[in-house]
């Protein structure tokens, strides 16, 4: 029997019968066990179609709950610079190694890590780790790769306390980019000069020497030596970074989803057979690049995509999305947030769809639950829109809204048809936190 065919008309109906609706994510205990079907994967992905939505950071803070509560899952991996998680990290499992100046996710884009509902998470986390065993502590660690001047410096604090002779050497080999510290971004203008002398064999250098010796570094102590190499694998891709971002194209891009992916791969062996990880990042990053123009058009990767390629059905990827309300963003880069109105979805977007299917709240599992002539037709390629840490909407269809094949880009799909902004946390530390809490300035 052929299958139905179902018509742009039917769409949103099929929609919302296939779907599950889901309580608030404010009711954690109930939005969680909506997610125990993804409890034996070893990475989830959880996404957000912008950086200022509080409802996709709730969302994250109530599904990962659940996910280490109940299904044993070893760390939450963020969007964020690995030192700056790593004050966080040592405040929730209440170890030692991590810098703790009291000030973690102090560049633009303050609001995204600094918000209400990580804080709330933070301290959760910190208290569900209290009266566990330092092996069974979950953690909280960063992924991304803008940190070229605090990682280089905590390579060089690691080594002089473990071998003051490496770390006078790692001083000599960074002093190639000390120079640039503050703004990496002129590095790369001076690497395209001819005849500059390029940093390349000097940070790559340091990481093999780190390598050389781990496993003298591992009997010292194997947390901190895993924070140690992190960092130098983060001064090492940084520097290629900031050197190849005036190309254009795809390369930075690439270049930056790679390391993150990667950074996610050595957390999970160092933790060991059985560990499980939640990565929280946007759609543009937990999405498979190859099912939108990102992987066809632009030939850029993505970092569900490699997941999906190493990881096969043992990661699933879910995204997030919404038709209107309000949003934290800013007009420009480095420029102050403001909470800006999201504006309804174009008549033509995968968001239009949801919007029209009369859902508040909606998860749709587009894995074999999906009907299949559902499926198909969720595979068609339709706009979609990315919101980021700016938002133009004067000009949201060519700022904002790409092609992409929602079935084969997810496992899964959160839907909130209005949605609000992030509440960013105030300059002031709260009254009574401890000198270890992470979110003071």
């Amino acid at each position: 029997m052929a299958l139905f065919t179902a018509s742009r008309e039917d769409l949103p109906a099929r929609i919302r019968a296939a779907g599950e609706t889901l309580p608030p994510p404010t009711d954690e205990a109930a939005f969680g066990r909506v997610f125990d079907r993804y409890g034996d994967a070893r990475v989830v992905l959880l996404g957000e179609a912008s950086h200022g939505t509080a409802e996709f950071y709730e969302t994250r803070a109530a599904i990962t709950k659940r996910l280490i509560e109940e299904h044993g899952f070893s760390f939450v991996a963020i969007e964020g610079d690995w030192p700056d998680a790593a004050q966080v990290d040592a405040h929730v499992r209440d170890g030692p190694g991590a810098r703790r100046d009291g000030g973690a996710f102090r560049r633009f884009p303050l609001w995204m890590w600094r918000n209400e509902t990580v804080s709330g998470f933070v301290d959760w986390l910190h208290a569900f780790n209290r009266d566990r065993a330092p092996e069974k502590r979950a953690a909280f660690h960063g992924l991304d790769i803008y940190s070229l001047d605090a990682s280089m410096r905590a390579v060089i604090d690691y080594l002089d306390d473990v071998d003051p002779e490496a770390a006078g050497v790692a001083r000599e080999r960074y002093g190639c980019l000390m120079r640039w510290r503050n703004d990496p971004a002129t590095y790369g203008r001076a690497a395209l000069s001819a005849g500059y002398p390029l940093c390349e064999d000097a940070v790559a250098a340091m990481l093999r020497d780190l390598l050389d010796k781990r496993l003298a570094y591992l009997r010292a102590d194997g947390e901190a030596f895993l924070d140690a190499e992190q960092n130098a694998r983060l001064v090492q891709s940084a520097e290629r970074y900031y050197r190849i971002m005036y190309y254009g194209g795809a390369q930075s891009w690439n270049l930056r989803d790679q390391h993150m992916a990667d950074t996610l791969d050595n957390l999970l062996r160092a933790k060991g057979p059985g560990a499980k990880g939640v990565v929280w990042a946007h759609n543009s990053h937990i999405h498979d690049a190859r099912a939108a123009d990102m992987g066809r058009v632009q030939h850029e990767i993505s970092l569900g995509q490699v997941c999906r390629e190493r990881y096969g059905d043992d990661a699933v990827l879910i995204g997030f999305g919404t038709d209107r309300g309000t949003v934290a963003a800013a007009s420009n880069w480095d420029e102050p947030m403001e909470v800006k109105p999201v504006r309804g979805s174009h008549p033509d977007s995968v968001e239009r769809l949801f919007a029209d299917s009369g859902a508040d709240r909606l998860l749709l599992d587009l894995g074999e639950r999906l009907p299949e002539d559902l499926a198909e037709a969720l595979r068609r390629e339709r706009l979609e829109r990315f919101i980021g840490v700016i938002y133009r909407p004067e000009t949201e269809l060519t700022s904002h809204y790409m092609d992409a094949a929602l079935a084969d880009q997810f496992d899964a799909y959160i839907w909130f048809a209005e949605t609000r902004a992030v509440t960013p946390l105030p300059e002031e530390p709260r009254p009574g936190a401890p000198e270890t809490w992470p979110f003071g300035l």
